[in-house]
């Protein structure tokens, strides 16, 4: 196909114009609960830094430190990396390691999946690592439990991969604001996950045997070992197209529908401000936040560091923060101090010389 065919096909199928990448923070530009992470590799399904990348992991010795780098392909300011910092050689059948990126369902209609109009999409974006290795992809229909795996190549200098899915003309994906689909990079995998027959680019009912190519390299098999991944897409269409840049204010906003950190990583100092309130019984702060985007779901609250009320003088709680009440658009505060207020105070809950304390709202898939 000629290159003015080509365009014209895209715009075509609309995949020219903007809004093509359905992933959300693809470039790696936003990390709102910090830019490394350590010990990465002993706790499953979590999200360690950098937004929207969840690693999961299980039953191995080895462990990764994972950050936000900026040792980057051309046009990039920012990459996921890994780092191997203690090796696991020895690889029990049921050991993985590795991250992904789930989406809902009623973001990915479009795909008409489980349908005779389903579309191809094609997964691109740009790695590196440790020449010769070997990995795997696996995408997840998660609503039908229906999987397609490939496998990618590694080097040690920049390249593109692009990786297109065959329509799936068999299940639908739910309509709503539920995990239905998801992509895997595995970075280790055991037997349990290897010994199946490994089906390229084919749509099949998922066995654990079947999820991970029997090809697939160790990452942890050297504390050599390194991953660099920016620039991810997914789009509709069986052509890679150029990656859609957005800004970092466009992706914080977008990632800030999962989670949201009060107050931001990059934005606050020791006595920050959180919350205007005021006692609502004695002894006892109540104070609301609104979130700055609405979030998927009703979002849990971790509270971490130090805090105070502040009514002209310091009063340091006894309990709290936590949650009085709450919905996808914004949170009661509720924080105890045990002495000191009154019904009808005006109040301020701020942080309490503490930098680092903040408050996280979490409504990820």
């Amino acid at each position: 196909m000629s290159k003015a065919a080509e365009l014209a096909a895209l715009i075509g199928s609309g995949q020219a114009q903007g809004d093509k990448n359905l992933i959300i923070n693809g470039a790696m530009q936003v990390a709102q609960r910090g830019t490394s992470a350590t010990g990465v590799g002993a706790s499953d399904n979590v999200y360690p830094c950098v937004d929207r990348i969840k690693v999961f992991a299980g039953n191995t010795a080895g462990r990764a430190t994972m950050s936000q780098a900026t040792d980057v392909h051309d046009g990039f300011s920012n990459a996921l990396k890994f780092e191997c910092t203690t090796a696991d050689t020895s690889i029990a059948a049921g050991e993985y390691f590795g991250f992904k990126y789930e989406f809902e369902g009623q973001d990915l209609q479009q795909l008409k999946k489980g349908t005779s109009e389903a579309e191809s999409i094609t997964l691109s974006f740009y790695v590196k690592g440790n020449a010769g290795a070997t990995y795997t992809v696996e995408f997840k229909d998660n609503d039908n439990n229906r999987i397609n795996t490939q496998t990618f190549a590694v080097t040690t200098s920049w390249n593109r991969v692009s990786l297109t899915l065959a329509p799936d003309t068999t299940g639908a994906l739910d309509d709503d604001n539920a995990s239905s689909f998801q992509f895997s990079i595995w970075l280790h995998a055991g037997s349990t996950y290897t010994s199946g027959t490994f089906a390229n680019n084919t749509w099949a009912a998922r066995t654990n045997g079947n999820r991970v190519s029997s090809s697939q390299t160790s990452f942890f098999d050297s504390t050599s070992r390194t991953f660099f991944i920016t620039g991810i897409q997914l789009e509709v269409g069986d052509v890679a197209t150029p990656f859609e840049h957005r800004s970092f204010g466009d992706e914080l906003a977008r990632c800030q529908r999962y989670f949201t950190r009060i107050p931001r990583i990059d934005g606050s100092s020791a006595n920050t401000e959180i919350a205007n309130g005021m006692g609502n019984a004695t002894n006892n702060f109540l104070g609301v936040i609104s979130f700055p985007t609405e979030m998927r779901a009703n979002p849990t609250l971790t509270a971490s560091g130090s805090f105070r009320v502040f009514n002209g003088g310091t009063l340091n709680p006894t309990a709290g923060p936590s949650r009085s009440s709450s919905s996808t658009v914004g949170t009661g505060i509720s924080v105890s101090t045990g002495a000191g207020i009154s019904t009808k105070d005006a109040l301020l809950l701020t942080l309490n010389n503490d930098s680092d304390a903040n408050l996280q709202f979490s409504a990820e898939l």
